[in-house]
């Protein structure tokens, strides 16, 4: 059947193109309901992307968050109606020891292949996850990021030493609300200090044990450990900061994304014994954990609500363009695309 793909094919324009759908028994139809937008998806609509990077991967249909419902499965693995969280990661192998967002074969969608601003989306049973019933779709709409997060705390269980009083994150922002967030859930016995530069922003971290404006921490702050959740320019300031208040041994978390190479201080890293890791993305695995998590913690969804910025009901390529210009100039909070309903 025809299927129509909303593409992006320059800089802030947009095409409809019409592709096969192709019913082949072995992946689940899904209409996409709720779509969010990321500062990836912002990237290639602005065209600040490298040149080359642009041309090679457009013509594509954006967004790598969102949900939808069932249409059809004849694998029999979900009801139609059902909803369900799409998995953007879509890996082409498997390994025992590399986990499948970070194999180099991997596709992920909005990036190396169409995104789910689509009318329909055919996904193999393991690329979709169940919601837990009654959950906000507005706020289940930017589950992805979620994940990353989630992925990010997992593996920072697994490598840091059982020291874990105090944990700091630095960033204000999306990112750093919902990391901080779900370090305080799954680790109860945790303080989490988070470091930002809007007094403002801070303010809405009202699970938080401390917040700070980096330009005024204490000279004897300490943190066991620490997230780096900044990304851009700033993340080597932010990483800077972190060096300097982490105690030896701890471990630093960098999940903020930058385009630029970025300083750290390597005589420091030394001397202080610290262990730095990356996380990006995330895989099946993290979904069916965030949702346990989310039955077991059901008010991460009522804090996650505070960070719902604008929502708009999208019909046709206007509204796809007027949410992105929206969500250029917002100061925080998830722009949500109520897609086609």
């Amino acid at each position: 059947m025809l299927n129509a793909v909303y593409q992006l094919k320059a800089a802030r324009q947009f095409e409809v193109v019409f592709k096969e759908l192709e019913m082949d028994g072995k992946h689940v139809i899904v209409r996409p309901t709720h779509l969010s937008i990321c500062h990836a998806d912002q990237r290639y609509y602005q065209g600040t992307r490298p040149e080359a990077v642009l041309r090679a991967k457009l013509p594509m249909a954006l967004i790598h968050e969102g949900i939808g419902k069932v249409v059809c499965d004849p694998t029999g693995t979900y009801q139609v109606g059902e909803e369900v969280v799409m998995i953007p990661n879509h890996p082409c192998e498997k390994d025992d020891v590399i986990a499948e967002n970070y194999l180099r074969s991997s596709k992920f969608c909005g990036s190396s292949k169409d995104g789910f601003m689509q009318e329909y989306v055919a996904l193999l049973p393991d690329r979709i996850v169940r919601l837990p019933k009654g959950i906000d779709k507005v706020t289940a709409a930017f589950t992805e990021i979620v994940t990353v997060s989630y992925h990010a705390v997992s593996r920072f269980l697994r490598f840091s030493h059982a020291r874990r009083d105090v944990i700091g994150v630095w960033g204000d922002g999306n990112l750093g609300y919902i990391t901080s967030l779900l370090i305080k859930k799954m680790l109860p016995e945790a303080k989490v200090y988070v470091f930002g530069v809007n007094r403002q922003k801070l303010s809405d971290f009202s699970f938080a044990d401390e917040t700070f404006e980096v330009s005024r921490i204490p000279a004897d702050l300490q943190v066991n450990h620490a997230f780096e959740c900044v990304g851009g320019s700033a993340s080597g300031k932010a990483i800077d900061q972190i060096i300097d208040c982490i105690v030896p041994e701890g471990t630093i978390a960098i999940l903020g994304v930058s385009e630029d190479p970025v300083p750290i201080r390597t005589r420091m890293v030394l001397e202080k014994g610290l262990h730095i890791f990356g996380s990006s993305r995330s895989g099946r695995a993290d979904y069916e954990g965030l949702m346990r998590l989310y039955r077991e913690n059901p008010d991460i969804v009522s804090y996650l609500e505070n960070i719902v910025g604008t929502q708009k009901r999208v019909h046709n390529i206007r509204d796809i363009v007027e949410a992105f210009e929206t969500d250029i100039h917002k100061m925080i909070g998830k722009t949500v695309l109520i897609w086609n309903e």
